[in-house]
């Protein structure tokens, strides 16, 4: 609950913009509905994280993208 706009709304905003065409984006979030992560990784979205989370399932997400921390 971002205070100007969801976070979907973002993920469309950023992904419009060609500079961030190739930045990973992870939303996290309260939804655990599979529509809900359908529609953000059609949005744009390249990992979804579905709220409680461990800091494995952060590690785990952050590989997936590349990201890893060693």
């Amino acid at each position: 609950n971002m205070p100007e706009m969801n976070g979907l709304e973002f993920i469309k905003r950023v992904r419009a913009q060609d500079r961030f065409a190739e930045t990973p984006l992870m939303m996290v979030t309260t939804e655990t509905e599979m529509e809900q992560m359908a529609t953000a990784l059609a949005a744009g979205a390249n990992e979804y994280v579905m709220k409680p989370f461990g800091k494995e399932m952060i590690a785990d997400k952050l590989q997936l993208l590349g990201l890893a921390i060693a």
